[in-house]
Parts: structure tokens; sequence; C-alpha cells
């Protein structure tokens, strides 16, 4: 009896954070850094200050959450591509830099909560830490799909690769880019193939 109330409230913890945490992503879209507060994500999550303060020490954290799980939600879409991509190294590969042109990385609001991200990087060391992780991590993935296509160092090839992405992401996002989404991947494409000569 017991182990199923202790299982019941361990769900409920962890259902009682994700809201607060979705919370936070919407009211960084909605709101920016300056406008989101303990109030506001507490009103859209339908809980009480005193519970952010109960699960996080205080908004600062949240936001450092809510950083890490957005991270790990483009990471799990760009694996998900990539696992369904066919099995060539070179397929794989284009999958993994073509995955931001699309849902769920494609997305305005995505897009607004990661701006707020970016702008915290300068003044909030926590932010700015988990910012280096989060893209050291997406270069280091894509580093390990290059060599799979040829040997060699591609350290440079990664930041050149994922600056082109995140231009071409920042447009799509935004809506009304210049280009559609597949003549990205094919922009991808053909500079994947200078790069790599």
């Amino acid at each position: 009896m017991q182990a199923a109330r202790s299982s019941f409230t361990r769900e409920s913890a962890d259902a009682r954070r994700e809201a607060l945490i979705a919370a936070c992503a919407s009211s960084l879209a909605r709101n920016g850094v300056q406008g989101t507060s303990v109030r506001v994500i507490c009103t859209e999550a339908g809980v009480s200050p005193g519970l952010l303060r109960h699960y996080y020490d205080g908004i600062d954290a949240l936001i450092a959450a809510t950083y890490r799980w957005t991270g790990d939600r483009v990471q799990k879409a760009l694996a998900d591509a990539v696992a369904a991509a066919p099995q060539t190294p070179r397929d794989r590969l284009l999958a993994y830099l073509t995955a931001s042109f699309v849902p769920p990385i494609a997305d305005p609001q995505l897009l607004s909560t990661w701006l707020a991200f970016w702008a915290l990087t300068k003044t909030d060391p926590q932010i700015a830490s988990l910012h280096g992780e989060i893209y050291r991590d997406y270069r280091a993935d894509l580093e390990t799909l290059l060599s799979t296509c040829q040997p060699g160092d591609h350290r440079l090839t990664a930041v050149a690769l994922t600056a082109l992405v995140d231009g071409l992401w920042l447009e799509l996002s935004l809506g009304d880019a210049p280009f559609s989404r597949e003549e990205a991947g094919l922009l991808v494409e053909k500079w994947l193939d200078a790069l790599l000569g």
C-alpha cells in the first residue's frame, strides 16, 4: 500500500516539474527573459509559487533546467532523424544536418525560447556553461558523423556546418525565408561537398 502511494507521489512530482519547465519555456518564448517571473510561470503551470521553490532553487535554476530540457528535445529530434535515415554514412550525416529545417526543431516558439537562452549566455554563468555543453555535444556528434564519411580532423568543418545550419534554421523559423526547407537542405549538401573536397 505504501509503495503505491510513494510511486504516485513520484509521478506527480515529475509531472509538476515538467509542467513548470513547459510553462517556463512558453513564458520565455512569449515574454522574453524580462517578462518571465515566478508568478507568470506558476500561473501558467497552475501551481503555487511555493511549489516552484520546492522543486527548484529559484527561477534561475528553473530556467537552467528548461534550457537542458529544450536541448534534450532538440538532441532527440536529431537522433530520431539519423535513425530514420538510410544507413549510409552520407545519408545519416545529411539527416543530422537537415533535421533543423523541419518541426519540431524549425518552430517559431522554439526559436523564441532559444533566443532567450542565447541572451542569457552573456549574463548567467550557468546558462553560458549549458550553452557551451549543448553546442559541444552537437559538434561532437557532427564530427563523429563526418568521420564516418571521411577520416580526418573535422573540428573546423563541424564549426562551419554548425554556423550554416544555425543561420538557415534562424531564417526558416522566423518565417518568410527567401528559400524553402528543401533549398536549405541543398545548400547544406553543396557546402558539405565543398568542405569535404
